[in-house]
């Protein structure tokens, strides 16, 4: 009997970010187009806890492992800002982040920047202070979005926030979840920016959102990310941020600048896989997750096969 998945428990707790004892990357892959250019470095790589951000921790973690890394698999941290603290702390050496993230949420700006480059290249040069090296931005843009269902919008006749803001208010409850609720760069900063009334707020978590902006039973309003593929299989519609209140959240590599200065090899190795990826190949990976129920490691371990990066190799069971 064979699995294609093998982990095994390593590390120790590490304690007041969200994290979990580490395992091993999934050895599940050998090398394809990517050469074996990080033999035998200890790397450690987390995510945030969302589908998304765990698909590309498991990305960039077997790309790693193909390149002979040995990688220690910190996908699944809690919360933005813990998943930034881990890597402040040198609890894990890198993770995908979002340029609008860190702009506004990490690093204290106000100011939308509307083109991906530059806001990436401000991010850029900002984080350095932090001994954050930013690489490998992706086409990937995650931005978030209030969206509704069909009969709702034709109901209404919304097709932008602007509009939203024109609905009674009475009419209008949000179901959001918790981080988009309390950011800065989320519901209080765009509620003020369109004068879109703010009572009216259901707290869920983030699938449930989804779901409950489709039966417009407890809302009849969504927070949604761009790219989760839960849009398109729930039909949703999304409203256009028509003032330009969000910013880009282009997905890129945060590394520990000290580490990247003695690897520059894992900028070779990741950013061939980060070009690769856009807003609709994010989505369908999403939606193997989300929709089809895959596990996020085999979904990553797939798409890098399919892709030419890695050749997929059977682990014996060590139970068999």
């Amino acid at each position: 009997m064979k699995k294609l998945v093998a982990l095994a428990l390593v590390g120790t707790l590490l304690t007041g970010c969200g994290l979990s004892s580490g395992s091993t990357v999934p050895v599940a892959v050998g090398p394809g187009s990517i050469k074996p250019v990080l033999s035998g470095v200890r790397l450690a790589v987390g995510s945030k806890d969302f589908t998304e951000n765990i698909v590309l921790g498991y990305l960039a973690e077997l790309a790693l492992s193909a390149a002979g890394a040995q990688v220690s698999d910190l996908t699944n941290i809690q919360g933005s800002n813990s998943a930034r603290n881990a890597l402040l702390a040198g609890q894990i050496d890198m993770t995908w982040e979002y340029t609008g993230t860190a702009w506004i949420s990490y690093l204290g700006h106000s100011d939308v920047i509307v083109d991906p480059k530059q806001q990436f290249d401000k991010v850029r040069e900002a984080d350095k202070a932090n001994g954050v090296s930013w690489i490998a931005m992706s086409p990937v843009n995650d931005k978030y979005a209030i969206a509704a269902n069909a009969d709702v919008v034709r109901k209404y006749g919304v097709h932008t926030l602007s509009q939203l803001a024109k609905v009674d208010p009475a009419a209008v409850t949000f179901c959001l979840e918790t981080e988009f609720a309390s950011r800065n760069d989320g519901f209080p900063g765009m509620a003020k920016k369109y004068g879109i009334p703010s009572d009216n707020v259901k707290i869920l978590g983030t699938g449930a959102v989804y779901q409950a902006t489709k039966d417009a039973k407890a809302c009849n309003w969504g927070e949604v990310f761009t790219t989760d593929a839960r849009i398109l299989s729930l039909d949703l519609k999304v409203l256009d941020d028509d003032q330009h209140f969000f910013p880009q959240y282009n997905a890129a590599l945060t590394v520990r600048s000290s580490v990247l200065a003695e690897h520059p090899q894992i900028e070779q190795v990741l950013k061939p896989v980060s070009d690769k990826l856009d807003n609709a190949t994010m989505q369908k990976l999403n939606a193997e997750v989300d929709v089809q129920g895959k596990d996020p490691a085999d979904v990553a371990r797939d798409w890098l096969v399919k892709e030419g990066f890695v050749t997929s190799r059977d682990v014996p069971d060590s139970n068999a």
